[in-house]
């Protein structure tokens, strides 16, 4: 076992020897492209949490939100379908900006997140994933074109 390097060029790293990001040393440096998470029944607790904090953020919107992505979200949504369904839906509503909803779905998102890792703990005892950071790859690649 051993850390390798691959792409154009192909290589092992030297054993105790050479750091994984040696590359930078010649004038680039390397980007994380993947977040590994490993969860097992010691973070129950923190997960449930995690969860609580979620529904708390949301309150009565998670609700709303369930109801829109069952029905009127089902196939798909922009930001102007789900402001003008909270207009019309959420008793005592205030009128709802796109930028106002993006609040609710990060927590709504970041809920569902939790809820696979909490059922995945309870049905394995543990879980794990790798996530990809693309949005943090794609936007520095943006902002260097763009410039």
């Amino acid at each position: 076992m051993g850390r390798y390097y691959h792409g154009d060029i192909e290589g092992k790293f030297w054993f105790a020897v050479q750091s994984s990001n040696d590359a930078d040393y010649f004038g680039c440096e390397g980007e994380a492209t993947h977040l590994n998470y490993y969860y097992h029944e010691g973070h129950l607790d923190f997960v449930k949490d995690g969860i609580k904090d979620c529904k708390n953020a949301l309150g009565e919107y998670n609700k709303h939100l369930d109801n829109f992505f069952k029905t009127d979200g089902k196939e798909g949504y922009n930001d102007k379908m789900l402001t003008d369904y909270l207009d019309k839906n959420v008793v005592g509503s205030r009128i709802h900006t796109e930028n106002g909803v993006k609040f609710f779905l990060e927590w709504y998102a970041r809920l569902d997140l939790g809820k696979q890792i909490l059922k995945c703990i309870k049905d394995n005892g543990e879980c794990s994933f790798e996530a990809e950071l693309w949005a943090m790859i794609y936007m520095k690649i943006y902002q260097t074109e763009k410039y």
